[in-house]
């Protein structure tokens, strides 16, 4: 019945993007209690591509934007983050992460959400450049995967391919910011909470948004007894 099938959800996130690193605790509770019910995919976004594939230096709000992330999420950036904003010398490419990202959901038994996790943690923990190739494999080897295999992918054109198939993608489903959680039904694509939603209210939200594109069925009236 439509009321119990999995439904697909599209999480539009960028592996640079420090409001997506904020989001990740709510998004990863949900996830999880939603498990029986929803199919998530995990697209990257192109936040930091082109013109504004810069060291971090020429982004000098950041640090203020890390304070009000952990203010109003919660999370906490590592001593390796506030390290290499300190050096500034660091390239956000997002063609580059995107591409390891790629590498890693080809991978049997990686999922896109805990990739997306771990490689998030590498920069906005440890302060790893995510154009460095031994990021996506020791992702690998800490998620289980094979780690020749996916730096071998990460330096294929075939991942910078699909890279840029991400960004087309988002595009097309006019997603704007970051980070976007999508859901899809025969009348498109419905955006669900946004950078400071909890689980809880993700949760009913979908909720809501299941209950207005398959609504329940009519049931018959109970029968009636025989008058006494």
């Amino acid at each position: 019945m439509p009321s119990v099938e999995r439904v697909s959800l599209t999480y539009a996130f960028d592996a640079y993007c420090a409001w997506c690193y904020g989001f990740g605790p709510a998004l990863r509770a949900f996830a999880e209690d939603n498990a029986h019910r929803v199919r998530l995919g995990v697209v990257s976004a192109g936040l930091y591509t082109g013109t504004r594939a810069l060291p971090v230096a020429a982004y000098p709000h950041l640090p203020a934007d890390r304070r009000r992330i952990e203010r109003l999420t919660g999370v906490v950036f590592g001593a390796g983050y506030a390290r290499a904003l300190a050096r500034g010398t660091a390239v956000l490419d997002s063609v580059a992460a995107a591409a390891g990202l790629a590498a890693l959901r080809e991978s049997p038994g990686i999922s896109g959400l805990d990739a997306a996790e771990a490689v998030q943690r590498a920069w906005f923990v440890d302060g790893r450049s995510l154009s460095d190739a031994t990021v996506y494999r020791d992702v690998a080897d800490e998620l289980g995967g094979d780690a020749d295999a996916v730096t071998t992918a990460y330096a294929s054109p075939a991942c910078r391919a699909k890279a840029h198939a991400d960004f087309h993608e988002l595009r097309r489903l006019g997603v704007t910011s970051y980070p976007t959680l999508l859901l899809h039904t025969a009348h498109g694509a419905d955006q669900m909470g946004g950078a400071a939603s909890t689980a809880a209210s993700l949760t009913a939200a979908l909720d809501q948004r299941l209950t207005t594109a398959f609504p329940a069925p009519p049931h018959d009236p109970p029968p009636q007894g025989e008058p006494s």
